[in-house]
């Protein structure tokens, strides 16, 4: 007899705009076209360990595209290799694979189908190294996915931040001030890179180019000299001086990630009203950029990532994430995305056209 497939979706990591876009794409397209059930796993592979997942209708994912979040939930700090264990008063970490891949097992799906950005896609290769059927699908406003060009979410977040970056050029002009805008990017620069272009930032600065912050404060003295009487800086998260350190906001000790990043633009800030004397204000963009509705472009991605996930299931090429290559859909292996991230090369020809239209990024007079 013919067995009807059945495959389970999971979130994992942070939530960005596009998640629900993509869950909609795997499933109407398993239902619709090969008649498959889906079963939607509640907050990533939290839920996956402690065995909380439901049916997905048809009518759950109609009428999602536009919306921001994830209907399952997710967890970023539910690594079921390394899953946090309350003893007491402290935190131990224990490896409860055996208890995802059982519960995997007991849902006698034919795939799971792992939405995340890179920590997820490193816990589906094990995942898979341990002999489940896993198809990945990258998705990080961050950018900073091994085996994609792009991922979902990163257009919504650069919007947003250019949005952002936009609507300070205005005060910044009427009070003469440098107007800081730190967006998120620990370990790669993308969203600071792509949304200080685009919103026409004079410094943009970024975790793979340490700065100067002699050389930030003579670019904004000089811009004052030639009657620019206000600069607009962009500033990456992860960023971090020459010889100097990133910023960390706080350490969450029982955290698999326990360093918290933030306060840079208020250092750069700091720095930049200490050596010029022009007043600065800082404004962190923070989570503003994973929220929201998923931009066109988005919707676009997410569907196309979705669609393309359902056939690597149907011809049962597991192990794969799907990425986009060029202006096409490609397949890389889980296990190639897992051994790193994707970081801006300086040599990148978008930071060879910001500098050559006067963008400085506290590296060079």
């Amino acid at each position: 007899m013919f067995k009807k497939k059945r495959i389970a979706i999971l979130t994992g990591g942070g939530d960005c705009p596009g998640i629900n876009a993509v869950i909609r794409a795997v499933a109407k397209k398993a239902m619709l076209e090969h008649g498959a059930e889906v079963v939607g796993i509640e907050d990533g592979y939290d839920g996956l360990v402690k065995g909380r997942w439901r049916k997905l209708e048809y009518n759950d994912v109609s009428g999602i595209l536009t919306l921001g979040g994830t209907i399952l939930g997710t967890s970023n700090a539910a690594n079921p290799y390394r899953y946090p264990v309350k003893k007491g008063r402290r935190m131990e970490f224990q490896d409860l694979s055996r208890t995802a891949i059982a519960n995997v097992e007991r849902l006698d799906v034919d795939c799971l189908v792992c939405i995340g950005g890179d920590g997820t896609m490193h816990i589906s290769s094990d995942l898979f190294q341990d002999g489940v059927p896993v198809v990945g699908i990258p998705k990080t406003i961050d950018n900073d996915l091994l085996g994609t060009d792009t991922t979902f979410g990163f257009d919504s977040a650069v919007t947003i931040a250019t949005e952002g970056i936009d609507r300070l050029h205005s005060t910044a002009q009427s009070h003469h001030r440098v107007m800081i805008v730190e967006v998120m990017g620990r370990n790669a620069g993308w969203i600071a890179l792509h949304s200080g272009v685009a919103g026409g930032g004079d410094i943009i600065l970024i975790p793979e180019i340490p700065y100067d912050g002699d050389i930030v404060a003579a670019k904004v003295k000089d811009r004052n000299r030639h009657g620019k009487r206000f600069s607009i800086v962009v500033v990456a998260e992860g960023a971090r001086p020459k010889g100097g350190d990133v910023v960390v906001r706080r350490i969450v000790k029982d955290s698999t990630d326990p360093i918290r990043l933030g306060g840079i633009g208020f250092v750069v800030g700091a720095q930049i009203e200490r050596i010029s004397g022009i007043e600065t204000r800082t404004v962190v963009m923070g989570h503003l950029q994973r929220g929201g509705p998923p931009t066109p472009c988005d919707r676009v991605l997410a569907t196309k990532l979705g669609t393309r996930a359902v056939e690597l299931i149907e011809k049962g090429d597991f192990g794969y994430m799907v990425a986009v290559k060029g202006n096409g859909l490609s397949k890389s292996r889980l296990e190639d995305v897992a051994r790193g991230q994707r970081t801006v090369r300086p040599s990148d020809p978008l930071i060879a056209a910001a500098r050559s239209v006067g963008t400085s990024f506290g590296d060079q007079r």
